[in-house]
């Protein structure tokens, strides 16, 4: 893929994929989450909290899946959430009736820190029938920007390419 290419593909993703944090219902951030696992542990002094077997995260609209989650947290405050499954999946309502958002990957990973959150490993997102897959999607919650990377961006070379499915804009259409 040429890097003029990658550029409208990252694009066409952001256009797509549209905020996740944003566009998520604002009601959710108010939710308690609840967490069930088949086994947890909590090490406070390290401030490490790991939840294993079919580990299932709600906040409202919000719904985590995954084999095992690990969150940390620094001395700052700054947190770090690893979902590993096959594949992690999670599911959210967006606001203003914009349906909902659907991404999956081998592994999850958000920073609190630099506001980034990762799907590892046959990552996929959609919305509707709007989706961009490829071997990584990586989205700032902050800035919006979505970032698709396909198998030889990450080294590997018998990975995948990207794939992007826009749909038509009905609401243009006399």
């Amino acid at each position: 893929m040429t890097q003029n290419n990658l550029i409208k593909a990252i694009c066409a993703a952001v256009l797509i994929s549209g905020s996740l944090n944003a566009m998520a219902l604002e009601s959710d951030r108010q939710q308690p989450i609840q967490i069930e696992a088949d086994q947890g542990s909590l090490d406070q002094k390290n401030q490490v909290t790991v939840f294993t077997g079919n580990v299932i995260a709600k906040q409202g609209t919000l719904n985590m899946r995954a084999n095992n989650v690990r969150v940390s947290q620094d001395q700052a405050g700054n947190q770090t959430i690893d979902a590993q499954g096959n594949p992690a999946y999670f599911r959210q309502m967006l606001d203003n009736n914009k349906g909902i958002a659907e991404g999956w990957g081998n592994r999850m990973e958000y920073q609190s820190q630099t506001n980034v959150v990762k799907l590892i490993g046959n990552a996929k997102i959609q919305r509707g029938g709007d989706m961009a897959q490829g071997e990584a999607i990586s989205y700032n919650t902050k800035t919006e920007v979505y970032t698709v990377l396909g198998g030889n961006a990450i080294g590997n070379k018998n990975g995948r390419r990207v794939t992007v499915i826009i749909q038509p804009n009905t609401a243009n259409k006399k």
